[in-house]
C-alpha cells in the first residue's frame, strides 16, 4: 500500500534528513527571541488596563486627563498595651511621621491627631501619605519607607509600625511572585527529570524533553516580550507560560520517544521507527497543540485585557513546543538512533518480560471491558460527587491579604486596618469631571455629595477631595461602610452609584462622575466575567467539536470528547471550592480557606483544562483509530487503544500533576488554587477518565463510535496509521501487534487471526 504523508511525518522526515539544519536552526532561533525580548522588555499591564466597565472608565478619565493619582500608603501604628492619649504612643506616632517624611518620598503626610484616624479602643492610629512620583514605579521606590519605620519602631518596646497601601501591597505581591516563580523553576524541573528517569530508565532519554520544554519556555518568553508591546501583560503571565510550557513540552516530547522506542522494541529499523513515530504520535502532537493553542484563544472573548495576555502567552509556548517536538526533536532523535538510551540507571531498567506485560490487557481494564455499563455508571458518579461542592462556588477579586500567605507581615496588617477602619485601606474613589470645577453649581453638587453621603450611613470619614483645576477634574476618596468587601460595603457600594451620585454629582453642568477602587474594581470585573462565560465556553466547545470531528469524522467521538472533558473541568472546580472555599483539606496544601475562588480562576481552569485534556484525548483515540482501521471490531480497537497509549498517558499525567502540583505548594493563593485545580483534573483525565470512561463509553456506543451523516461525507479522510514507506515492511514481531483486515479481536484486548 502506498504511503500516505501528513504535515507531521513530512516535518519529521525532513528534519532526520537535514538534521544539522534543524538543530542549529531551532537553536538560532531561541537565541535570537531571548536577545530581543530582553532588548525590548517585557512591557506590563498599568492600572488602566485591568479595568472594566464604570471602574475601568473612571481610570481612563484620569488617564486621558494626564491625572496620575499619587500612591496611597498608610502606616498602622499599634500597641496592646498603650492608648493613643498615653505620651508614648504620641511620641511613637511622632516618630513615624518624622521616619515617612525624612525619606523625602512622601507628600500629604497626616497627623491621626489632626484626621481623626485613631481606632474606638484607642490601641490604633493611622499615619496617611503618599509617595511621590509616577504611582506605576511606587513599589520600585518604596524600600527606605519600609526601612525607616523599622528602625524607628525599635526605639519603641510597646508599639508596633505596620506599612501596607498601593506601593506596599504591589511590592509584596511582586516579592512573592518573583519568589515564587524561582521555586517552581527549581522544583518542577527536577520533579519532571525524576518521573522521566523512571520512566525511560535512561539518562539521555529523560533529559532529552526537559531540554526541549525549557528552551521552548525561554523562547516564548523573549516572544512574549515583543508581543507585550501591543499587548500588555499581567505579573503572572511569565508563571503561567511556564506552567504550560514544562506540561506541554515535555509531554508532547513523550509521546513522540515512547512511540519510537515501541517500534524498535518491535523490531523496526531506526529510520522506520522515526518515521512511524513522525506519522502518528507527530501527528497526535500537532492536532494536540493546535487544539489547545485554539481552546486558550478562547480567552479573546472575556473582554479583559488580562486574559489577553495570558491567551497570547500560552498560545506562543504551546505552538513553540509543537514546533520543537516536530522538527529538532526528530532531528536529535536521528543524531542519537540507539544511543538514546545511553545513560542507563540501575534498577530502573525495562526487560523484555516488562515489555511484554506493557502488551496484555491489565485487569482494570478486562473488567471494565467485560462490564463497560456498571464502570461507566461508577465512574460518571464519582465524578459528579466530586463536582458537587461546586453548585456553591463563590468567585471574588481576592484582596492582598487573601492573595498571600496568613502569616505575611504586610497582609496582617492589611487585615488589622480593615478590622479598625472598615473601608480606610480600599476607599471608593469618585472621579467627578464637570464643564467648570470652580463653578458655583459644581462645588454646591461636591459639597451636596459629601452631606448626602454621610447621612447615608454608606459612606463613612474622612472624604478626602483632590481638585485638578486645569483639567476640571475631582477625585474624591470616599470609605465605604463595612470592610471594603463584604456584602455592606457591596451595598453601599450599590447606593453611592444608583442613588447618591445621580442625586448629587451627575446634576452639575457637563457632569460626569464614575466610582472607581477596590470594590468597584472586583464588581465591574466579576461582572464583565459572568457576561463572558457563554461565549467563551460556547468558542472553545465549538471549536473544539469541529476539530474532533475533522480529526476522526465521527460526531459521536467529538461529543464524547467533549463531554469527558467538562466532567474533568466540574471535578476541578468541586474539589477548588472544597479546599479554597470551604476550607475541607486545606492544611494539606499549607493554606487556609479564604472562602471564595480568585474571579478568573474557573474561565482560566476550564481553557486550559479542556485544552490540556485533548491531547490524551487525541492521542489514546487516535490508537483506537489504528487499530480499528486496520479490521480490528470496535471493542478490541478501544482494548487496543486504551492498553497501547496507558504507559505513555498515565507518565505523561503523571508529569503534568507533578508541574502543577509544585505550583500548589507555592505562596501565592491564586498560584494554590491554580495548581491544585490543574493537578486534580489532569491527575484525574489520564486515569479515570482515559482508562474507565473513555473505554466503557466507547464500548457502550460500539459502531456507533464511527458513525459519520451522510451528508458529512465530504471531510476529509485523515490516516491515523503507520505510514512506513513501501521498502520498509513490518517485521514479524510487528506484525504479530497489528491486525490487518483479516484479522479480527477477542474482547479481553488481544488481536487474534481468523482461522
Amino acid at each position: 500500500m502506498a504511503s500516505q504523508r501528513n504535515l507531521a511525518a513530512s516535518l519529521g522526515v525532513w528534519s532526520a534528513r537535514h538534521r544539522k539544519t534543524a538543530l542549529f536552526g531551532w537553536l538560532f532561533a531561541v537565541i535570537a527571541l531571548t536577545v530581543l525580548g530582553n532588548l525590548v522588555g517585557q512591557k506590563s499591564l498599568t492600572e488602566a488596563d485591568y479595568g472594566t466597565g464604570e471602574s475601568g472608565r473612571s481610570a481612563r478619565i484620569l488617564v486621558e486627563a494626564g491625572i496620575t493619582s499619587p500612591a496611597p500608603e498608610i502606616v498602622l501604628v499599634h500597641s496592646d498595651r498603650l492608648t493613643a492619649d498615653a505620651p508614648e504612643f504620641k511620641k511613637a506616632v511622632a516618630d513615624a511621621i518624622a521616619a515617612v517624611e525624612g525619606t523625602g518620598l512622601a507628600q500629604g503626610i497626616g497627623d491621626p491627631y489632626e484626621t481623626g484616624a485613631i481606632g474606638e479602643d484607642k490601641h490604633d492610629a493611622l499615619v496617611q501619605f503618599s509617595v511621590k512620583g509616577d504611582p506605576d514605579t511606587a513599589a520600585d521606590r518604596i524600600q527606605p519607607v519600609i526601612d525607616a519605620l523599622a528602625k524607628a519602631e525599635g526605639a519603641h518596646q510597646d508599639v508596633t509600625f505596620g506599612q501596607y497601601g498601593a506601593a506596599t501591597g504591589l511590592k509584596g505581591i511582586n516579592d512573592s511572585l518573583g519568589a515564587d516563580f524561582t521555586r517552581a523553576e527549581f522544583t518542577a524541573v527536577p520533579v519532571a527529570l525524576g518521573i522521566l528517569l523512571i520512566v525511560f530508565g535512561a539518562l539521555v532519554a529523560a533529559v532529552l524533553p526537559l531540554i526541549l520544554a525549557i528552551t521552548a519556555c525561554v523562547a516564548a518568553m523573549g516572544l512574549l516580550a515583543l508581543s507585550s508591546q501591543l499587548v500588555p501583560v499581567d505579573a503572572m503571565t511569565n508563571s503561567v507560560l511556564l506552567l504550560m510550557g514544562l506540561a506541554v513540552g515535555v509531554d508532547y516530547c513523550l509521546f513522540y520517544i515512547r512511540r519510537e522506542r515501541e517500534e524498535r522494541a518491535a523490531g523496526r529499523d531506526k529510520e522506520s521507527a522515526l518515521r512511524i513515530a513522525a506519522a502518528t504520535s507527530g501527528r497526535s502532537v500537532l492536532i494536540s497543540g493546535i487544539t489547545v493553542a485554539v481552546a486558550m484563544a478562547g480567552m479573546f472573548f472575556s473582554g479583559l485585557t488580562v486574559f489577553e495576555g495570558f491567551a497570547i502567552a500560552t498560545i506562543e509556548v504551546v505552538l513553540i513546543a509543537v514546533l520543537g517536538s516536530m522538527t529538532v526533536l526528530p532531528a536529535v532523535m536521528s543524531m542519537l538512533g540507539d544511543r538514546i538510551d545511553a545513560g542507563r540507571i540501575p534498577g530502573l531498567r525495562r526487560t523484555s518480560r516488562a515489555r511484554a506485560a506493557d502488551r496484555k490487557p491489565g485487569r482494570l481494564l478486562g473488567a471494565v471491558i467485560k462490564a463497560p455499563a456498571l464502570f461507566a455508571v461508577l465512574g460518571i458518579a464519582f465524578m459528579l460527587a466530586l463536582a458537587a461542592p461546586a453548585l456553591s462556588m463563590k468567585t471574588e477579586k481576592l484582596g492582598f491579604d487573601q492573595l498571600l500567605p496568613a502569616d505575611n507581615v504586610t497582609a496582617q496588617t492589611a487585615k488589622r486596618i480593615e478590622k479598625v477602619f472598615p473601608g480606610a485601606p480600599a476607599p471608593a474613589q469618585v472621579v467627578f469631571r464637570a464643564a467648570d470645577i470652580d463653578a458655583p453649581a459644581t462645588t454646591a453638587a461636591i459639597e451636596e455629595f459629601q452631606q448626602r453621603a454621610l447621612a447615608s450611613g454608606q459612606v463613612r470619614n474622612p472624604i478626602e477631595i483632590t481638585v485638578h483645576q486645569d483639567e476640571n477634574i475631582a477625585v474624591i476618596n470616599a470609605p465605604l461602610a463595612g470592610d471594603g468587601r463584604n456584602a455592606t460595603s457591596a451595598k453601599a457600594l450599590a447606593e453611592l452609584r444608583n442613588d447618591i451620585i445621580p442625586a448629587t454629582l451627575a446634576k452639575a453642568p457637563g457632569a460626569e462622575a464614575a466610582v472607581g477602587g477596590d470594590l468597584a474594581f472586583s464588581t465591574d470585573y466579576n461582572s464583565q466575567l459572568k457576561s463572558s462565560v457563554l461565549p467563551v465556553f460556547s468558542f472553545v466547545l465549538g471549536i473544539s467539536f469541529l476539530l474532533m470531528l475533522l480529526c476522526f469524522r465521527s460526531p459521536v467521538i467529538a461529543v464524547t470528547a467533549i463531554v469527558l472533558n467538562l466532567m474533568s473541568v466540574a471535578a476541578a472546580y468541586g474539589v477548588m471550592t472544597a479546599v479554597f472555599q470551604k476550607g475541607w483539606g486545606d492544611e494539606l496544601v499549607g493554606t487556609t480557606a479564604v472562602g471564595a475562588i480568585e474571579s478568573w480562576m474557573p474561565l482560566f481552569v476550564f481553557v486550559v483544562l479542556f485544552g490540556l485534556s485533548m491531547d490524551y484525548h487525541v492521542f489514546v483515540v487516535s490508537r483506537v483509530q489504528e487499530a480499528h482501521g486496520r479490521g480490528a471490531d470496535n471493542r478490541t480497537a478501544v482494548a487496543h487503544g486504551i492498553r497501547a497509549t496507558a504507559g505513555v498517558v498515565t507518565s505523561a499525567g503523571m508529569i503534568m500533576v507533578a508541574v502543577f502540583a509544585v505550583f500548589g505548594t507555592l505562596s501565592m493563593q491564586a498560584f494554590k488554587q491554580l495548581g491544585v485545580g490543574l493537578a486534580v483534573a489532569v491527575l484525574l483525565d489520564a486515569t479515570l477518565v482515559r482508562a474507565v470512561l473513555l473505554p466503557s463509553v466507547m464500548v457502550l456506543l460500539g459502531r456507533s463510535n464511527w458513525w459519520l451523516p451522510g451528508w458529512l461525507k465530504w471531510l476529509p479522510q485523515l490516516s491515523h496509521g503507520e505510514e512506513e514507506a513501501a521498502s520498509a515492511p513490518a517485521p514479524r514481531s510487528a506484525a504479530k501487534e497489528s491486525p490487518g483486515p483479516d484479522q479480527a479481536g477477542s474482547p479481553d484486548g488481544r488481536l487474534l487471526t481468523n482461522r
